[in-house]
Formats: structure tokens, sequence, C-alpha cells
């Protein structure tokens, strides 16, 4: 079991993780980004695993098959955001979904501990998980992914939640966002499904206040 005690020494903290952690599901690690927060140099952590099964997915073998990558060593990468924490702006967990992980409480506690803020990416179909993160204040930021209008939501995510669900969800999340003004950014990104007046759609169901960042599709690579 992973404790404050080894994760803070360093030590090769993997070798003692299991599936029912999170850092266990850490799969890959940026040391610098200069896109996945705007305006700000970031280190971005990869979980794997999503609860979502979008056709369009661009990070298919980690959302999918996160047991065919290599799992990385937590301690080698605290290590690395310890000695860098001087020039980075924050820090950004991504994956994947986040919000599915086990444990995802205790990894945003300990990356708190580098005084770095942090952006935390979901799909918004735990709304649950993102009311937690806010009230515990452990992530600046909560960036949203809405994937189209809710009639399309089925065929967008591989049939894995249905259009009421999804309304249900990330109505739950702009609720949020009205009370939580300055922690939430709203993203779409335009595949191939969605039309022009679908995107008009989405930026129809944000709260008021709020602009939705489009994003451009990248091909699969599975």
């Amino acid at each position: 079991m992973l404790t404050e005690g080894n994760i803070f020494s360093y030590e090769n903290v993997h070798s003692r993780l299991t599936v029912h952690n999170a850092w266990a599901m850490l799969r890959g690690y940026e040391p610098l980004s200069l896109c996945d927060w705007p305006g700000k140099v970031t280190a971005v952590l990869f979980f794997g695993g999503c609860n979502l099964r979008c056709p369009t997915c661009h990070n298919a073998r980690l959302a999918w098959e996160p047991q065919s990558l290599p799992p990385l060593d937590a301690g080698e990468v605290l290590k690395k955001i310890d000695q860098d924490k001087t020039w980075l702006d924050g820090l950004v967990i991504t994956g994947g979904e986040p919000t599915i992980l086990p444990g995802l409480e205790q990894v945003l506690n300990r990356l708190k501990s580098f005084n770095l803020p942090l952006k935390l990416d979901t799909n918004g179909l735990r709304p649950d998980v993102v009311k937690l993160v806010l009230e515990k204040d452990l992530a600046r930021v909560i960036a949203v992914d809405v994937k189209g209008p809710w009639d399309k939501y089925p065929q967008l995510t591989g049939n894995k939640v249905s259009s009421q669900k999804a309304q249900e969800c990330l109505e739950a999340i702009f609720d949020m966002a009205i009370k939580y003004p300055h922690c939430f950014m709203f993203r779409c990104t335009k595949v191939p499904d969605l039309t022009e007046d679908d995107l008009q759609i989405v930026r129809s169901y944000l709260p008021q206040g709020f602009s939705l960042k489009e994003q451009a599709y990248i091909e699969p690579n599975i």
C-alpha cells in the first residue's frame, strides 16, 4: 500500500502499488507542455482507463487498454516534479478519464504538496467526483470536454452513455460552474460527426459568461 512516508521519500513506490490505487494507473508523464493549460508552462500526468469508448479518441490505447502500456514509477515522477517545480506554472492530471480512478483524492493531495496549481481534465460524467474535488479545493481548474449535443452522445461515446444520462451529468457540472465560476473551462473537439450547428447547440448549454473552446480533431492512432 502506498503511504505518505514512501511517497515523500521518492522510493521505488511502483512495486508496492496495486490496480486499486490510482498511482498504479500512471502511464505517461510529459515534463514540459505549453498547450495543456493555456498561458501556463506545465507538466502533465496521464492516467489510464476511461468510462467511455469514443470512436474518435486520440488516446485510445491509454483509455481502453492501459494494461498494454508500461506503468511508470510514481516515485520517479514525483522526484522529477520536485526538481522542476521552481519553473513550472502548474500540473495537469489527464487520461483516459481521471475521475474514475480509485484514490484520486490522495493523488491530488500529494501533487498539491508541490505548491503548484492543478488542472483536472474530465468528460464530466462523474459529477460526484468533481464536486468532491471542488469542495476539498483539490484543483484550481476543471477542464470539461462536452462531446456534443445530448442526442449525439451515444454515437460519440461508443454507446457508453445515454443522452439522458449525459444531460443529467453535464447539467450538474454546469450548476457547479455557476457556483465556482473561476474553476471551469469547457471544450469540444470538432470530430467528423459534429456540424457547426452542433457546436452552436453545445455553446447554448453553457452557463452565462462561459465560452466554448473548440479543439481540432486528431485522427485516432489505434
